[in-house]
């Protein structure tokens, strides 16, 4: 699975203000360290309420990279707009903590990757192709878990490889299928993680796939492939010291260096699509609760979530700060 980008702890605004202490200590036991805010006070907008929420308790959890607590804030805000009494968990340190509370029944909501759970939790070798198809399959197996997957949005945090709007424009590129019928071999530079590299499902069999096999003379030559850590392929793409940079499909970096993610025609890269999950007694209880966070996730996409990111990790503001105005610009809630 793609390793994902840790947010920087930053100042919060007015909104989300600490919670007590006595929360804290009481999580401190568990080892986790999760989110130091309160939920801030909104109403329902298109996200309307559900009859007798408020008699339930419901806590959101996610990871702690920034489109986790970004989508976990949205999470918060959804389930607070519907009437449930949220407590707010995000921020929780690596993926299976939080994947833990939910299984144990600790946490009732969360948004998760697909692919996350179908290769590392469920640990099937091999990812389904088709977006869909993964879903049903993650969604059909969780059941025994119970776990119910809501309805998948158009983000997908997958692996891909972007260029620099020169070079796209230079050779006409928009698909990695192009990379083999108009880029010459002395320009097929790549920039790379370690990771990556060495990975089953990462650069060599990436190249078999696109039919440029790595060491061939009409494929990608081993001196045309360097190894670099995350942040400095970003910064060689952009420059265009590398005309291909291994990248993450929704980071903020994408706009932030104006670059362009060649699109995956053969579809080798496993689906990452970002989905709500819930506790399946909460959903039984309460089954309007899947279409009412389906409002959400369809205005979901990649683009979206890279402005999102960036507005976090580049522009330095508070995760819940923007997942609450972007709800709020998309008329899904009003501000309490």
């Amino acid at each position: 699975m793609p390793r994902h980008r840790r947010t920087l702890c930053r100042p919060r605004r007015r909104a989300w203000v600490p919670v007590s202490a006595v929360l804290l200590l009481g999580l401190s036991g568990c080892g986790l360290s999760p989110s130091t805010s309160a939920v801030p006070e909104v109403r329902p907008g298109a996200v309307a309420a559900i009859d007798h929420a408020g008699d339930r308790k419901v806590t959101v959890t996610s990871k702690n990279f920034t489109e986790q607590i970004i989508l976990g804030k949205m999470a918060v805000l959804t389930a607070k707009a519907v009437g449930f009494d949220v407590t707010d968990m995000t921020n929780v340190p690596g993926s299976v903590p939080s994947r833990n509370m939910m299984v144990g029944g600790e946490a009732q909501i969360g948004w998760e990757y697909i692919g996350t759970a179908w290769l590392t939790y469920m640990g099937h070798e091999k990812a389904l192709p088709d977006a869909e198809r993964q879903w049903q399959a993650v969604k059909d197996e969780d059941a025994a878990n119970g776990l119910d997957w809501g309805r998948p949005s158009a983000v997908n945090n997958t692996y891909a490889f972007a260029v620099n709007q020169e070079v796209a424009r230079k050779y006409g590129l928009k698909t990695m299928d192009d990379i083999r019928t108009k880029v010459p071999v002395r320009e097929r530079q790549f920039c790379v993680e370690s990771e990556f590299n060495s990975r089953q499902d990462g650069m060599n069999p990436f190249l078999e796939t696109y039919g440029i096999p790595r060491g061939s003379a009409e494929g990608v030559p081993d001196g045309n492939v360097s190894i670099m850590d995350t942040g400095s392929i970003y910064a060689a793409t952009g420059s265009g010291d590398c005309t291909f940079g291994e990248v993450f499909t929704t980071d903020g970096r994408i706009p932030a260096l104006d670059l362009v993610v060649l699109q995956d025609t053969r579809r080798f890269f496993p689906q990452y699509n970002a989905s709500p999950v819930f506790n399946a007694q909460l959903v039984k209880d309460y089954p309007e609760l899947p279409e009412r966070f389906q409002m959400v996730s369809e205005r979901l996409n990649d683009d979206t979530m890279r402005s999102l990111n960036y507005q976090v990790d580049v522009e330095g503001k508070d995760p819940g700060d923007v997942a609450e105005q972007w709800m709020v610009d998309q008329g899904l809630i009003k501000e309490g």
